[in-house]
């Protein structure tokens, strides 16, 4: 209502919805803008939680590069992975310090977050993915401390049936 005639003022409802229209238009096209990581980061990542020795430094290293890629971590259990591990399907051959579960999938050891966004993209049918031991470079592995050396290593790809096959190769 105006004040100063007491009146309802006209609103036209087609150049509003064609004002909002042009809002949702042009936000699009910003967000289309934003860079691809970002962008992608509100899409594919997931929710984790994560099995692990509290004592361990690399695993906070890991934690740090996931949330740097997007993730949210909801859990952090700091009493150990065997029991973890176990259950969620992987052998203690492939075996390292942290656990992790994101959306149905069981992720072990220093796996990097581009190999878990693929997987969560692709959704194949595999218990998880896994990096045995905790080789130099990778993820969590790849501090000051290190000097800059990196091994060679395989993300491995776990099927359900325990079977291992090389997901992706570093070098």
């Amino acid at each position: 209502m105006c004040l100063e005639t007491g009146k309802q003022p006209f609103i036209n409802k087609k150049e509003m919805m064609h004002d909002i229209t042009r809002r949702k238009v042009l936000k699009g096209l910003l967000i289309s803008l934003l860079p691809i990581d970002l962008a992608m980061a509100s899409v594919n990542q997931g929710m984790i939680e994560i099995w692990k020795s509290p004592s361990c430094g690399c695993c906070h290293d890991w934690i740090k590069h996931m949330t740097n890629n997007g993730f949210v971590i909801t859990k952090v259990h700091d009493d150990g992975n065997d029991l973890a591990r176990k259950r969620l399907g992987i052998d203690i051959q492939y075996g390292s310090c942290h656990t992790a579960l994101i959306n149905g999938y069981t992720f072990e050891g220093h796996v990097p977050a581009r190999d878990i966004v693929r997987v969560l993209k692709e959704r194949p049918h595999i218990a998880g993915l896994a990096v045995p031991g905790m080789p130099i470079g990778s993820p969590g592995m790849d501090g000051p401390e290190y000097k800059g050396k990196k091994d060679v290593y395989d993300v491995l790809a776990i099927g359900k049936n325990g079977q291992a096959k090389v997901y992706h190769h570093y070098s």
